[in-house]
């Protein structure tokens, strides 16, 4: 008989001790009757079972476990069964990435387009900031139901149907006339946004199980949007010299078409699989949900170009009326709603209230960083616009770079250590220039701050992105999307607004224009701080191969069957869940804290998985 004393203990219930053998063999599973040389399983009057036979059969199921182990590796490594081709693969990859490239194609762009705008359109001072925030302000207020409406349909529909919508806009804008034609293509292209980045983010997080292939695809779609953006800014910089602006737009559309038409060849169609989810819209909370963002976006952006600021009526009375159709949406979400378009359990989601509030801090103080950093290399530094732009080169290189590489990395360091190493390039990113000198060396402070600012926002896009994919179940990864999409757009106009408001006061006071700057940029630096913090305190744990939230629901649903069936002993799963759950792995989906978790089961849905 084995002596207890070569056992390490790992955990007790009134049936069964589970013990690993110190040398290593394998997980035992040691009830006081095999210490005696028998075991009796009582189950409506069936037979005995000999204390080797008792062992044979559960190193079978050790076994079963180790399998286990291993096929959720795998799965979470190899291509989705989704591509029946590595290449179907990296064309549907590439469709996504340039999706969201194009979105912010159309933002970095547009400014240096707008200037040779004015005098043609006649577009007067106090609507010159409009085209540029319409299309924010139209893709944030259609985030949620769009978001709902993929949950519905399917990501395959949506995302397609958003981005011909937004291919034929943009073209549309080209071909423009008058201010009030390109106000109204502007904001039919963020009501194409607002179709496709959810589901295109709904698309990537369902067909990718947790591992490193959904970190690494994740990290790569994020590291384009710095690309796009300056991209648009040098296209738009290049088609005004040497052709004409209109050429910014039909570039930017034919591109976008390009990229919809493989997208349509390459994209799994989900169509028949969403539909299952029976998951319905939300027709009070869209009705109280879109007037209200739109309101409050729109009082928020414009407050700083209103001629009496945040006291001019028009934005006092925006303000209050969107505040009021957003209490409404409260009430109707949180009494009324039957399905409401933000259910109130994703809060409850361990550390999500934290990282959305360190997503739109950061978002924010970016926002702040791009707006402002470009005035001051500008008006402050005298350079021109091409220098400007050659300046911001390093920040579009280096987040293509640093993204990737934190999604190769995501699944070996923990996702606490990136959040607060991003925090800390934010803060150097604004402090340098908030202490930039007279004439600066641009090596030792615009630089090191271009790389800093792209290390926080895109390795902070890939962790929240992975997080919150990997925190919900399949019908609502549409969601996901707009619930990301969403907080960067409104801590971008809120962070940004708020920046302006203190600048304006700064200009009060008699403060020069290079003083009222870094007055800005100490704000900024403030404000990072505090997201520093708020990253410091989530404890994300490594993002490697897991179960499905999904996959979890069907294991516990099958663990409840089998302690159910008459004559069998049940386990304490208060104890056991207490002991083998690590709170990190927990919200990252770890590969250890699944295998700990769940017993071997006579099937599991690694099953479905693997077809």
């Amino acid at each position: 008989m084995w002596s207890p004393d070569k056992f390490e203990n790992m955990g007790t219930d009134e049936e069964w001790t589970a013990v690993t053998m110190a040398s290593g063999d394998g997980l035992e599973l040691v009830s006081p009757e095999l210490e005696k040389g028998e075991l009796h399983l009582v189950e409506e009057g069936h037979a005995e079972m000999s204390s080797n036979e008792s062992i044979t059969t559960l190193r079978e199921g050790s076994d079963e476990l180790e399998q286990r182990r291993i096929d959720i590796e795998k799965l979470g490594r190899e291509r989705p069964a989704a591509f029946s081709s590595t290449w179907l693969e990296i064309a549907f990859v590439t469709a996504m990435l340039v999706s969201l490239s194009m979105a912010e194609f159309v933002i970095g762009g547009f400014q240096v387009v707008l200037p040779a705008l004015v005098e043609p359109f006649g577009i007067p001072p106090s609507s010159q900031t409009w085209p540029s925030s319409v299309l924010t302000l139209v893709a944030g207020s259609f985030l949620f139901p769009l978001g709902r409406v993929t949950d519905m349909y399917g990501g395959y529909v949506v995302f397609n149907s958003g981005l011909m919508w937004f291919s034929i806009w943009v073209i549309a804008a080209g071909f423009a006339q008058n201010f009030t034609t390109l106000v109204l293509c502007r904001a039919m292209e963020g009501l194409g946004a607002a179709a496709f980045l959810p589901a295109g983010i709904s698309l990537l997080g369902t067909i990718y199980r947790p591992g490193p292939r959904k970190n690494l695809v994740f990290a790569l779609y994020g590291a384009t949007a710095p690309l796009g953006f300056f991209s648009g800014i040098i296209i738009g910089g290049l088609a005004q010299d040497l052709l004409q602006w209109r050429w910014y737009f039909w570039i930017g559309g034919i591109v976008t078409g390009l990229c919809c038409a493989g997208a349509l060849l390459t994209s799994p169609r989900d169509y028949t699989e969403a539909r299952k989810m029976k998951v319905k819209m939300d027709w009070w909370g869209t009705c109280t949900m879109i007037p209200g963002l739109m309101l409050t976006i729109y009082s928020i952006t414009e407050s700083s170009h209103a001629r009496r600021g945040w006291s001019s009526p028009e934005i006092v009375s925006t303000l209050v009326l969107g505040l009021v159709f957003l209490a409404a949406t409260v009430y109707v979400e949180g009494w009324v709603a039957t399905a409401p378009l933000i259910p109130a359990d994703i809060f409850r989601v361990k550390y999500m209230k934290r990282m959305l509030f360190c997503l739109l801090l950061s978002w924010g103080v970016f926002s702040v960083y791009l707006f402002y950093s470009n005035f001051y290399i500008e008006t402050i530094l005298g350079k021109s616009a091409l220098v400007t732009a050659v300046w911001f080169a390093p920040w579009a290189a280096s987040g293509v770079i640093l993204s990737t590489f934190a999604g190769l990395i995501l699944h070996v360091f923990p996702g606490r250590v990136l959040l607060i190493l991003s925090g800390i390039c934010k803060v150097v990113a604004v402090l340098l220039f908030a202490l930039i000198p007279e004439n600066p060396n641009y090596w030792a402070w615009v630089f090191p701050a271009m790389v800093c600012e792209a290390a926080c926002v895109d390795v902070l896009w890939t962790v929240s992105n992975v997080f919150l994919t990997t925190s919900l179940p399949r019908h609502r990864q549409g969601m996901a999307g707009a619930v990301i999409t969403i907080t960067v757009f409104v801590g971008g106009a809120l962070v940004l607004a708020i920046a302006d408001v203190a600048k304006g006061q700064f200009e009060a006071a008699g403060m020069e224009v290079k003083t009222q700057y870094k007055g800005v940029f100490l704000i900024g630096a403030g404000l990072a701080v505090l997201a520093l913090i708020s990253c410091s305190c989530i404890k994300l744990g490594k993002a490697g191969c897991a179960l499905t939230v999904d996959e979890k629901e069907q294991e516990k649903e099958k663990e409840q069957k089998v302690e159910e069936r008459p004559g069998l002993p049940r386990r304490n799963t208060q104890s056991s869940d207490a002991t083998a759950v690590d709170s990190d792995a927990e919200i990252m989906g770890t590969l250890e804290a699944d295998s700990e978790k769940t017993a071997v089961v006579a099937m599991s849905p690694l099953d479905a998985a693997r077809k």
